[in-house]
């Protein structure tokens, strides 16, 4: 049985060895996709033995599906991870017990992945440990076509992993409040399409398949995008902290679920706000208002 696993790197010398290292127990070959780092990234993955390609970067969607077309039919299964993430010592040994003996039918495995907050490991809220697809036969399954909270999507059976794969930055605080930054209008893009329909909507969202990424995404997108904006925000976040107990994760875990939960939220807000002001105020069509407000260029 040949597993690659796909790492989409961009400046990542910090946690790259750690991925590869827990990845190379399970893969037959790790592929490395880089967006022409300037660190120490390529040294790290050729030094462990990756295969390394480099491309321009559009978004997370394009660069993983790109990828897969690099991939070759030998290997019989694809894995899907972050170089921020790593594989615990438990889905290691589930993925050699169970991977190879799956019915040829199945298409998909879901993963449980827990995050990490300023060392901390968050276990309330609500939020974790979430369903992820990451382990997917070749040819069967690609990313969804958006610019935020993208998920792999298969069209055949998926089974469960009980196992966790942990998402653990090691950057500053100011790197990760940037990252939101650019996360926010990212998002604000997938909320405006839901209104305006400038682009395919690319979407999980399912009630039906069982999955929690899609009752989630079907959440988001029937329930959540039509509260009213800003105050939505507040309900999200107080829904975490105060219902789902996200108190109980100390004081990291307070300032994950408020910078998560609520100024994460908030700010999407308030970009969808400027995006709509300056179309009524310059008499421009969505598009052309992402592209000079968000920085984003979807022509």
């Amino acid at each position: 049985m040949g597993l690659a696993a796909v790492i989409l790197t961009f400046n990542e010398e910090q946690h790259l060895a750690r991925c590869m290292a827990s990845v190379r127990e399970v893969a037959s070959e790790i592929v490395v996709v880089d967006c022409f780092s300037t660190d120490a990234t390529l040294a790290i993955a050729y030094a462990n033995g990756a295969r390394v390609i480099q491309r321009e970067w559009t978004n997370h969607a394009t660069q993983f599906n790109w990828a897969l077309t690099q991939l070759g039919s030998d290997q019989d299964w694809i894995l899907r991870i972050d170089a921020d993430e790593y594989l615990t010592p438990e889905l290691i040994a589930e993925i050699k017990g169970r991977l190879p003996s799956l019915a040829s039918e199945i298409d998909g495995v879901y993963l449980s992945r827990r995050m990490t907050f300023q060392g901390k490991l968050i276990r309330h809220g609500g939020v974790f440990p979430v369903r992820i697809l990451r382990l997917f036969r070749n040819g069967r399954g690609e990313c969804e076509n958006r610019w935020m909270d993208e998920h792999i999507k298969v069209a055949g059976v998926t089974v469960n992993f009980e196992s966790e794969l942990i998402d653990d930055n090691l950057n500053s605080l100011t790197w990760w409040v940037n990252k939101h930054n650019n996360y926010a209008s990212r998002e604000a893009v997938e909320m405006l399409n839901l209104e305006y329909h400038f682009k395919l909507h690319d979407s999980v969202a399912s009630l039906r398949d069982g999955s929690q990424a899609g009752a989630k995404r079907w959440i988001k997108e029937v329930v959540y995008s039509r509260l009213p904006s800003g105050f939505r925000a507040f309900v999200y976040f107080f829904y975490r902290y105060v219902i789902r107990l996200g108190f109980l994760d100390g004081q990291a875990g307070t300032a994950f679920h408020f910078l998560q939960g609520f100024w994460y939220r908030y700010l999407v807000d308030a970009k969808l706000a400027e995006v709509k002001r300056y179309m009524r105020e310059h008499k421009v069509d969505v598009v052309t208002a992402i592209d000079r407000v968000l920085n984003i260029n979807l022509r």
